[in-house]
């Protein structure tokens, strides 16, 4: 039904898959009954290798269970009380695992293959896969490990600092959001600098939230030029490719993961405390030369410190958050026809109050064999999000004075103005009198048809055709509660939109081997249309709350806005992809895209190409005298060009906007300047080089990769200022170039293996320098948006404090218009004053560094992982010092302290200081933090052969544990929070501290 809420549409459908289980379970009560009856016994067997040689040392293991031993010199092995139906896990170090279910056998051999150190893994390249062997270009497959045991709600939170080269940014931490993504530095200034996603094939356009991280069967991330030029101009920012589960032939696989866990903030700036407050009070008095009449400013506060009443104001609007997942699926299928069918729900409860997220979704993948030489699939998914309900301010609360005001004694409702008649700061807990709907869904089916002509073996064709549909609805109400008991100052408003794309694509693709020659050749002709509508009602002044946004037609005064836009895109693409004895490898790729949004006066088309080589050198025969300790060695070098479209429609071409004015008491309708158009107007391009070597050694105990890069991107879609007096303030153009050189490297190694103990690391990390190479074609600077030639894209340009002036220094202070206890900065032109030409690049806005560790130990059952992140060469202005006191109004945190003559210090201003020279206290982001500890226990198949599990796995994981830095604030990473309406930007995402999260959750598989 419509009706049915987010949580009760979840549960709804897990109620229709859960009917289907005892079916499945009946089908394998005979079995179930069987075998628990048979007796364990022992069983012996060899293992050997291609040739046939006996493999000493190798691994034989009882799957689930610490039970196992190792080959002796003949390569035999015993062992003893094994269930008949168990199955057998042997495995050896450059060698590919192999699973044996015994099926009552007492005895068996096997014979295990070189895996090449996984160079024979099929990785998904985009418009098809490869043997990694066989891939020229920068492409890192996702550890499946990081996706199935990092429990998050989404999935990129569990991908940060585990992929060299690949920067994900936790900004905001409130429950549901998204992270920001860029791959190898920033390309561009003004246009969007995210990644390209990929599902199943087809573009996805909507939030990465939106994907289940439980239905991801792999994911790749393309970073090259040769890896991405086959998406044109949607590539040069990388590209995510994510492919999601499918099902197998057999009987129905049923599997059931949940977790639970509660979250508190990480780390907290407490605030001063009621006497720290009231010194403050009186410093600041003395400071600023007033006399002090009163213990403390204000009215209010006067007042509850006669009463002896004091207020934890962080704790009223803080709370411990509570977060749950919950995910079952159903697999199975025959030879002809199979199917994959997930359903989802996830809640949040956040740690500030109001703060919450909620989401359920569903998702089915079929596939079926229509002929011998067609297949044609079906993929659906929907899911919905709610971040509804009024939110506190932590702000505020950090902002409020010990002796405010919580409620108001004559109404019994939140006092407005803790701190009357102070009104720069209102209740912290008074948007939760808001009524707010934020609801936002998203519908997705993707079909495909494939036909293998038989006439022209190697031969595939492929349509992939998909609908996404992608509506939100925003509301929001403020009434008398909110308004002090105002009706008159009620205020409302919505927001809908929908958001719509399809998606076609032609897919051509031949593969022939021959002799020592592989051949693979791929051709596309794709297209696609994304449409937006949006719905905007404002209304003021209403009779009473009753009705809150869903009446806005009884407000007294009334506004309302449509908008709309739509774009098209048309793209041709053909790939080579050759090979000579695994050794010589050669990709060649050329795509032409069409974008309807640019200029009339350009063609809109764009043709991008890249060339890539590789080299096996491991496969050649002088090298054969390393096989010893050499396993794999391949380099690889890459050149070629993507595109950058990301400008919205509607800027090639000048329009007005309508306004009311009024005359004689009528309002009239207008137009005024809006946006100037440039009909010039095309691609971004990015020119990149790649060289990477991959490596790997003593039968795989260490492999891993060496990249080196360099991106020139020109033409950028820059928005170039104008002078006001024109009427408009920029224009977007194509200028300027940005420049990105990086390092990344990743090594994995097996450090100790015994029969019940293995010990392994996964280190990487990366380096990126980012270089502003022109802005307007005159290799100047623009100082006013702080761009500066040969510099990163974003830095920190400010005056460099070298301490504070004491009391000692009056006299030179006051040649710079300053007083003991000012900041004191350094003269760079040595002209006696401070001014915008005492100005000095710092730092960067980006990190030099990113870096990540995890130690993973396993002892029979149990494994412990241990993740450790680390970024490093980053800088930001510190708002929690910036906006420390504001002149007396405010509370302070406890850790900042202030300059006075009793306490001298060179680090912090007195309160005194007003911040004349808007000093925007630039400081290191520096910071290593403890990412997450996961300790897992997978139950034996012995202590479960009388139930109805197939496998059963727990597990502890905390997140966000601990962080070593010297920033001072909330946290270095989410360090643009905790601002409100007096500190400029008041959204809602940046009221949100970082969080520590402790989650307990179990993964089970059913018979």
């Amino acid at each position: 039904p419509k009706t049915m809420n987010v949580k009760r549409k979840f549960f709804f459908i897990l109620a229709l898959m859960i009917c289907y289980l005892p079916s499945f379970k009946a089908i394998d009560n005979g079995i179930t009954a069987q075998t628990s009856q048979q007796k364990a016994g022992a069983i012996t067997g060899k293992v050997k290798d291609s040739k046939g040689e006996p493999i000493i040392g190798a691994s034989v293991r009882v799957k689930g269970t610490s039970t196992g031993t190792i080959t002796d010199v003949n390569g035999s092995f015993t062992l003893t009380n094994v269930h008949p139906s168990a199955t057998l896990v042997v495995s050896y170090i450059g060698m590919t695992s192999q699973e044996v279910a015994l099926e009552n056998k007492k005895s068996i051999n096997v014979t295990l293959l070189e895996s090449s150190v996984g160079m024979n893994e099929v990785v998904v390249v985009g418009y098809g896969t490869q043997k990694k062997s066989d891939i020229t270009g920068s492409v890192t497959s996702v550890s499946k490990d990081r996706l199935d045991k990092i429990p998050v709600t989404n999935v990129m939170s569990a991908l940060e600092g585990a992929v060299a080269g690949v920067t994900i940014t936790q900004s905001y931490a409130t429950p549901g959001s998204t992270p920001s993504v860029m791959v190898r530095g920033q390309n561009s200034i003004n246009a969007s600098t995210s990644p390209l996603i990929i599902v199943d094939g087809i573009p996805f356009e909507s939030s990465i939230n939106y994907i289940n991280s439980n239905d991801i069967a792999s994911m790749e991330i393309l970073k090259d030029a040769s890896a991405v030029a086959i998406y044109g101009s949607r590539g040069a920012n990388g590209v995510i490719l994510i492919t999601t589960k499918k099902g197998n032939s057999g009987k129905p696989q049923i599997q059931y993961s949940t977790f639970f866990g509660v979250e508190n903030i990480a780390h907290t700036m407490t605030p001063m405390s009621s006497t720290q407050y009231v010194q403050k009070y009186a410093d600041y008095m003395t400071q600023t030369g007033q006399p002090q009449s009163k213990v403390l400013a204000n009215l209010y506060e006067v007042n509850n410190y006669n009463a002896g009443i004091t207020t934890d104001w962080l704790k009223l609007a803080s709370q411990t958050g509570f977060m749950q997942d919950h995910n079952i699926s159903i697999a199975g299928g025959t030879d002809n026809l199979k199917y994959f069918v997930s359903a989802d729900y996830a809640k949040d409860k956040g740690v500030v109050k109001g703060y919450q997220y909620e989401k359920a979704g569903i998702r089915s993948n079929i596939e079926a064999n229509v002929t011998s030489y067609m297949t044609t699939g079906l993929n659906l998914f929907l899911v919905a999000n709610n971040y509804d309900g009024g939110r506190a301010s932590l702000f505020e609360a950090a902002a409020m004075s010990p002796y405010g005001s919580v409620m108001n004694s004559a109404s019994g409702k939140y006092e407005k103005y803790p701190m009357y008649p102070e009104i720069l700061y209102t209740n912290p807990l008074l948007g939760l009198y808001q009524d707010n709907k934020d609801e936002r869904q998203n519908a997705n089916i993707g079909f495909f048809t494939e036909i293998k002509p038989q006439v022209i073996p190697g031969l595939k064709y492929r349509l992939n055709a998909s609908y996404n549909y992608n509506p939100t609805v925003a509301a929001w109400y403020a009434g008398a509660d909110y308004n002090s008991g105002n009706i008159g100052t009620a205020d409302g408003n919505f927001t809908n939109t929908q958001t719509s794309l399809w998606v076609i694509e032609n897919i051509f693709s031949y593969t022939k081997d021959w002799q020592k020659h592989h051949l693979d050749l791929t051709g596309l002709y794709s297209s696609q249309k994304q449409t937006y509508f949006k719905q905007y009602g404002d209304a003021k002044g209403f009779v009473n709350d009753l009705l809150s946004y869903n009446n806005l037609g009884s407000g007294n005064t009334q506004s309302v806005s449509t908008s709309a836009n739509s774009y098209t895109m048309l793209s041709q693409m053909g790939r080579i992809n050759y090979s000579y004895d695994s050794r010589y490898m050669l990709t060649g790729t050329v795509r032409r895209d069409g974008y309807s949004a640019f200029g009339a006066n350009r063609n809109k088309y764009g043709v991008f190409s890249s060339v890539a080589l590789g080299w096996n050198l491991s496969n050649e025969a002088f090298m054969k005298q390393f096989s010893n300790f050499l396993d794999q060695l391949k380099v690889r070098v890459s050149y070629g060009e993507t595109g950058n479209n990301a400008v919205g429609v509607n800027v090639t071409e000048s329009t007005d906007k309508a306004v009311k004015y009024p005359f004689s008491g009528t309002a009239y309708t207008g137009t005024i300047a809006d946006v100037l158009g440039n009909a010039n107007l095309h691609w971004e391009t990015t020119d990149g080089f790649n060289l990477g070597i991959d490596y790997s050694f003593l039968n795989a105990r260490i492999k891993g990769s060496i990249e080196a890069y360099s991106t020139r991107t020109h033409d950028l879609l820059l928005q170039r200022n104008l002078p006001t007096l024109t009427g408009y303030t920029f224009t977007w153009d194509n200028i300027g170039k940005v420049g990105n050189t990086g390092l990344e490297f990743s090594l994995n190694t097996v450090n100790v293996i015994t029969k019940k103990f293995k010990w392994s690391t996964g280190i990487n990390f990366s380096t990126n320098k980012n270089k502003i190479l022109d802005l307007y074609g005159d290799k100047k600077s623009d100082i006013g948006n702080r761009w500066f030639i040969g510099q990163p894209v974003g830095v920190i340009y400010d005056y460099k404090m070298i301490g504070v002036w004491q009391t000692s220094e009056a006299t030179k202070a006051a040649g710079y218009s300053c007083k003991p206890g000012y900041l004191k900065f350094q003269d760079v032109n040595g002209d006696g004053k401070y001014d915008a030409n005492d100005k000095v690049i710092q730092g960067q806005t980006s990190p030099k560094f990113k870096g990540g560790l995890t130690n993973t130990f396993s002892y029979g059952n149990l494994s412990l992982s241990v993740f450790i992140q680390t970024s490093l060469g980053g800088m930001a202005n510190d708002n929690d010092i910036q906006f420390a006191d504001e002149q007396g109004r405010r509370n302070m945190p406890a850790c900042i302290s202030y300059w006075s003559a009793t306490n001298p210090t060179n680090t912090y201003p007195s309160l005194a200081y007003n911040n004349t020279w808007g000093y925007g206290y630039p400081r290191s982001t520096d910071y290593t933090r403890i990412k997450d500890i996961t300790l897992s226990y997978n139950f034996s198949p012995a202590l479960l052969d009388k139930t109805i599990f197939k496998s059963l796995t727990v597990y502890a994981s905390g997140r966000n544990l601990h962080t070593f830095t010297n920033w001072v604030g909330w946290d270095p990473e989410v360090f643009s929070q905790l601002r409100g309406s007096g500190s400029g930007d008041s959204s809602y995402m940046n009221n949100y501290p970082a969080v520590r999260t402790i989650v307990f959750g179990l993964n089970v598989a059913l018979k």
